[in-house]
C-alpha cells in the first residue's frame, strides 16, 4: 500500500504508477521551499520532492530499481488488460 502525504493531501494507493501520478500531479501546488511531497511504502519513505532538490529523490538502497521493476509490471498487466478488453468487443 502506497501513501502519498503532503501538508493539505493525504491519500492511499494500491499500485506505484497510481501513487506517483499523483504525486507529480501536485509538484505544482508545491510552492513553499519547506513543503515537499512525499511517498511511502506502507511505513517506509520512498520517494521525495521539494523545491530544494532539482528532481524528485528516491530513498533508501535499491529503491529505485525496485520501483522501476514494478512500474514495468504495472503497465504489463495495464497493457494486457487494455488488450484483453480489445479482444472481447
Amino acid at each position: 500500500m502506497f501513501k502519498v502525504i503532503t501538508r493539505e493531501f493525504s491519500q492511499e494507493f494500491e499500485r506505484w504508477t497510481d501513487a506517483l501520478n499523483t504525486a507529480k500531479s501536485l509538484q505544482p501546488k508545491c510552492k513553499g521551499l519547506f513543503q515537499d511531497i512525499r511517498i511511502f511504502d506502507g511505513k517506509e519513505l520512498v520517494w521525495v520532492y521539494s523545491r530544494s532538490h532539482t528532481y524528485p529523490q528516491f530513498v533508501g538502497p535499491g529503491t529505485y530499481n525496485r520501483l522501476a521493476r514494478l512500474f514495468l509490471q504495472e503497465a504489463t498487466e495495464e497493457g494486457e488488460e487494455i488488450e484483453g478488453e480489445d479482444s472481447d468487443s
